[in-house]
């Protein structure tokens, strides 16, 4: 009935990476490491940190007739993801500047370029590729009307048939719908997208995540998961609460550990677990991926995670 455990609807880009002793304030020039370029984007992370697990993955994605656009397909192919749903041209490839320094806490900052063009109407043209994923993962660095149309369609199923699953990293944060947040199962945050959805009330100046965890939950999503970096992750759906600590390991690089998380938890949900044990084995994944440098290039495989 379903040819994927899990399709990601979201952004590809390339990621143009510098090491610096520390990160520049305002109106300053620091110098930095030789630049790095590396396949990257919310969606494409995704997308290779499940396939790298074992997930039958698809991406829907748009990039650029350019080199980057081709760097990003090659990198999807070597991973395992089925790139029939990623459509080139419109726009040049996305990119994203990053910067790394010595703690390997990152900023990033992202031109959507091709990412930007994908559109709703894109959304309806791959009803197949909606109708055949248990699980459909979703980001926010690609248009809030083409996560609305995805959302849309999974709520309304397949000829009779419950579309996928929904789950949603909301980043960069942006203000969500009351149907998109409705439709989350879960919602995936960190601490400052918890806050900013939080923000207009108390709440959001709390220090506490079991209280962002509640609050959010009164805002509509069937379940959260906040992620709390080297402490693990809370996960919460109504009936518990649940604390998910985190393997000790040493950071290396953080970029794109939270997109490996998303990638695993939402493949494990596409086989049957259920969250917290979803959860468990996602903060595994995102602990291996701090330990190198890179986003894509950090995934690990099954046989790594286990090992961890």
């Amino acid at each position: 009935m379903h040819d994927y455990d899990l399709l990601v609807v979201g952004s590809a880009n390339a990621d143009l990476v510098i090491g610096v002793d520390r990160r520049p304030g305002a109106g300053e020039t620091v110098l930095g490491s030789d630049l790095a370029v590396h396949p990257g984007g919310k969606g494409a992370n995704q997308a290779v940190a499940a396939a790298r697990l074992g997930a039958r993955t698809a991406l829907l994605a748009r990039v650029g007739d350019d080199d980057y656009g081709r760097l990003l397909l090659d990198s999807q192919a070597k991973a395992g993801v089925d790139t029939v749903g990623v459509l080139v041209g419109g726009a040049p490839t996305g990119v994203a500047l990053i910067t790394v320094d010595p703690s390997g806490d990152n900023s990033i900052v992202v031109s959507q370029g091709a990412n930007a063009r994908l559109t709703p109407g894109d959304v309806r043209a791959a009803a197949s590729l909606l109708a055949a994923a248990r699980v459909v993962s979703l980001q926010l660095e690609i248009p809030l009307e083409t996560v609305a149309e995805v959302v849309r369609a999974a709520s309304a199923g397949f000829g009779g048939r419950p579309g996928p699953r929904v789950v949603l990293n909301p980043s960069p944060t942006a203000p969500l719908p009351t149907d998109v947040l409705a439709a989350c199962d879960p919602l995936v945050v960190n601490e400052h997208e918890a806050r900013f959805l939080l923000s207009d009330a108390p709440v959001g100046s709390s220090d506490d995540p079991e209280e962002w965890a509640d609050a959010l939950l009164s805002r509509g999503p069937r379940s959260v998961v906040v992620t709390l970096g080297a402490e693990g992750a809370l996960v919460a759906d109504g009936d518990r609460t649940v604390l998910v600590p985190s393997p000790a390991v040493t950071a290396v690089d953080t970029t794109g550990a939270g997109d490996a998380f998303t990638g695993a938890l939402a493949w494990r949900l596409g086989v049957g677990d259920d969250l917290p044990t979803a959860v468990r084995f996602a903060v595994r994944v995102g602990s291996a991926a701090v330990t190198r440098a890179g986003a894509q290039a950090s995934f690990p495989n099954a046989e790594e995670v286990a090992a961890l």
